[in-house]
């Protein structure tokens, strides 16, 4: 083996992978390259290879011990360290520190520990010795310290070392535990979408709690939702809830304005939103079909600063400045960072839209620990505490839209989805360049709908920095998603084994593996202190083994009705769904029922020139029509074909009862969730987005056409929710 390939094994960069066609394909030796220098070890030539070989290979012995060590409930504690040769005689001084403060403390001499095995580096000898027989038999779940000191006798200094033990489960919060019966089922929808009577042009969490009294009025045990996540307030064109600067914080643009506290006591903001022009401009983006996102930014962002410099001016002793600082000392330095960044950008990218990209700022300002950055914080501290102050305010509205819904009678509550992966010019990856990596991009492999791959132009978390960091990031981004929620999904859960990576010098993309053991365990113990069920994308090209791996971590599949079948192409009957999974008729990324039923998603492509040739277009058109046709046989069989389809022919025209009747197939099947999209319950015929597209479709903006007010009483909605309640 190639020094090249030893090293991209040692960085997880998978040599071959097969396609969905079954062709294999090599990983050339020049994305080996890229993806190496990505990771931030040099690759150029033959002899940085050798040298980043060498360094990663000796790392283990160069060390006392490893950054982070991820141990199963129950299992032995077993470790072991690395120190030079001839310390036999050297007294060994360890200290374990409890998550919950609890000390263990002991001291033996080295040479009384089992030698392990040996190595020579640069002519100085090393050796691993095992300390498992030194430590506590077994620790609590949780996050706990061991330092180790090594004194040599007669000789002054000593050696020190220390390593993160995190103690997880094996499996997730079950439905099961969580809901009696371990059945349930909910309405998946898009926040911004949601429109009522005072809304300000886009959803708000004020709407989403009503929107939960809604779903749980109707016997709903969750509500699901597009990524909540951090986009970015200097520029509020980029709209993408998959693409966000930050997955840790929340978007702001969902702050229901009359909702803040403050504006009680800010009569210039009162004034504001009183002049005709703010109510004009209120009117026009409350009454338009589509988010207009500049505007609600515009409309939104003066009002919350004059609110801002309101709660500025309250004393230290008033309640809502100790809950504020409350949550600062919770989020801790991830919020001021995020905080600092968004400051960042508007003062740069305000300046010059060239400086979007934090790699086009002044180098001084990549580095969020710089004089440069700290001076910059320093003087526009009432700008970062703004940014603070409304990340605060946003989680607290959340909180209370939860609230409402859990008191509507939702058992699970929210769930909430994390996107794959963070935009590259984002928070997330200024804030921590170590573990979001720079010069390559995540995407997919070429499919039968790509056929030249996709790159989505997100930041990959570095495998190596994960460790490095003993999963402090990835931790703290589970922790974020899972406040407010009963439930996570997580989106492209293929990930958590492997990604797509596709370097930015334009060679081809190759998938680079993911702890996925370890990444599995945490998820659990996040999952059980949060009380929060995890539910795991798993659609496109799914490794082998993986989903079993998921089921056992405790994890549901997600299983679309589009694409269960059987291997004569028609529809997976209900009983063959697994029952550790949510179902689903549809997702955001895909036709509504009734854009499928009547081939709106194929009139769309056909209008954007999105087919090759004509060929392929007709062969979609022909394939629907055989799809209708087997949907209305699986209906057959389960004694829910609607009476008004009385041949099995698939040209019949949409209705709501053919709707309820599909969705009463999905939700007899055995799995554990059953999701209906509010798209598919308002019988709307557009997707909230179409893959392959940027501008030319609506992507993220289209609003629902019935409002709040009279969603609830709607008689198609009604009668859909009484159709899967009752299957259910």
């Amino acid at each position: 083996m190639s020094a090249l390939d030893r090293l991209a094994e040692l960085v997880g960069i998978e040599p071959f992978y097969h396609d969905i066609w079954g062709n294999r394909r090599d990983t050339s030796d020049a994305t080996k390259r890229a993806l190496i220098a990505a990771m931030g070890l040099p690759s150029g030539s033959d002899a940085e290879v050798e040298a980043s070989l060498r360094a990663v290979e000796e790392r283990a012995w160069r060390r006392m011990l490893p950054p982070v060590v991820v141990l199963d409930e129950g299992a032995p504690l077993t470790l072991s360290i690395a120190v030079p040769a001839g310390l036999e005689d050297a007294d060994l001084y360890w200290t374990l520190a409890e998550e919950s403060g609890a000390a263990h403390r002991a001291s033996l001499t080295l040479g009384k520990l089992p030698l392990a095995e040996t190595a020579v580096l640069d002519g100085v000898a090393y050796e691993r010795r095992t300390v498992a027989t030194a430590l506590p038999a077994t620790l609590p779940l949780g996050y706990h310290r061991l330092s180790v000191e090594i004194r040599p006798r007669g000789v002054g200094g000593s050696l020190e070392g220390s390593t993160t033990l995190i103690v997880a489960p094996e499996r997730c919060l079950t439905v099961e535990e969580a809901v009696p019966g371990g059945r349930t089922w909910g309405i998946g929808l898009q926040l911004y979408a949601l429109k009522s009577g005072d809304d300000w042009g886009i959803g708000d969490f004020d709407d989403l709690g009503r929107f939960a009294e809604i779903a749980g009025g109707l016997g709903a045990g969750l509500v699901g939702l597009n990524p909540l996540h951090a986009l970015f307030p200097a520029d509020p064109n980029h709209i993408g809830p998959y693409s966000p600067s930050s997955r840790s914080f929340l978007n702001i643009l969902y702050i229901d304005v009359e909702r803040v506290s403050e504006l009680a006591g800010t009569p210039d903001a009162q004034a504001l939103i009183a002049s005709d022009d703010y109510r004009n401009r209120l009117s026009t983006a409350r009454a338009a079909e589509l988010v207009d996102y500049p505007a609600v930014s515009a409309l939104k962002l003066p009002v919350l600063e004059a609110l801002h410099a309101t709660f500025r001016a309250l004393p230290e002793s008033d309640a809502r400045r100790q809950a504020f600082e409350a949550f600062r000392r919770e989020m801790g330095e991830g919020l001021r960072r995020h905080a600092t960044f968004e400051a960042l950008h508007e003062h740069f990218y305000r300046r010059d839209p060239g400086l979007w990209m934090w790699r086009n700022w002044p180098p001084a300002f990549h580095d969020p620990n710089s004089p440069e950055v700290q001076a910059f914080v320093a003087e526009n501290a009432a700008r970062v505490d703004f940014f603070e102050y409304l990340q605060w305010e946003a989680d607290r509205q959340l909180g209370a839209a939860a609230e409402r819904g859990r008191k509507a009678g939702l058992s699970i509550g929210f769930y909430r989805d994390l996107a794959v992966a963070a935009h590259p010019g984002g928070a997330a990856a200024w804030a921590d360049s170590g573990i979001l990596v720079q010069g390559a991009n995540v995407g997919a492999p070429p499919d039968q709908f790509n056929m030249k791959g996709q790159n989505w132009g997100l930041s990959p978390l570095s495998p190596v920095g994960l460790r490095e960091s003993a999963y402090a990031s990835f931790v703290a981004m589970l922790r974020a998603n899972m406040r407010h929620a009963g439930a996570l999904r997580i989106d492209h859960v293929m990930a958590l084994q492997h990604l797509f990576w596709i370097p930015e010098d334009g060679s081809d993309g190759a998938y680079v593996e993911y702890p996925m053991h370890e990444l599995l365990r945490i998820i659990a113990l996040e999952s059980r202190r949060n009380r929060c069920i995890v539910i795991g994308e798993d659609l496109g090209t799914v490794p082998e083994g993986f989903r079993p791996a998921m089921e056992r971590a405790g994890i549901l599949s997600y299983r679309v009705l589009y694409f269960e079948r059987g291997p004569d192409g028609g529809f997976k009957a209900p009983q063959d769904y697994p029952v550790e999974s949510m179902v689903t008729v549809t997702t955001h990324d895909l036709a509504t029922f009734k854009g499928f039923w009547t081939g709106n998603d194929l009139d769309w492509r056909r209008r954007l020139d999105l087919y090759p040739d004509q060929g392929a277009l007709d062969k979609d058109a022909w394939d629907r029509g055989v799809d209708r046709w087997r949907l209305l046989q699986a209906l057959s069989a389960q004694g829910l074909k609607p009476a008004s389809y009385p041949t099995d022919e698939g040209s019949q025209p949409f209705s709501r009862e053919l709707a309820e009747a599909v969705h009463r197939y999905l939700a007899r099947s055995p799995g554990r969730i059953a999701m209906v999209q509010i798209e598919d319950a308002l019988g709307e015929v557009e997707q909230p987005n179409l893959p392959g597209t940027v501008d030319q479709h609506p992507n993220w903006r289209r609003r629902l056409g019935l409002s709040l007010e009279a969603m609830a009483g709607d008689e198609g909605v009604r009668a859909l929710a009484a159709a899967v309640r009752t299957e259910r």
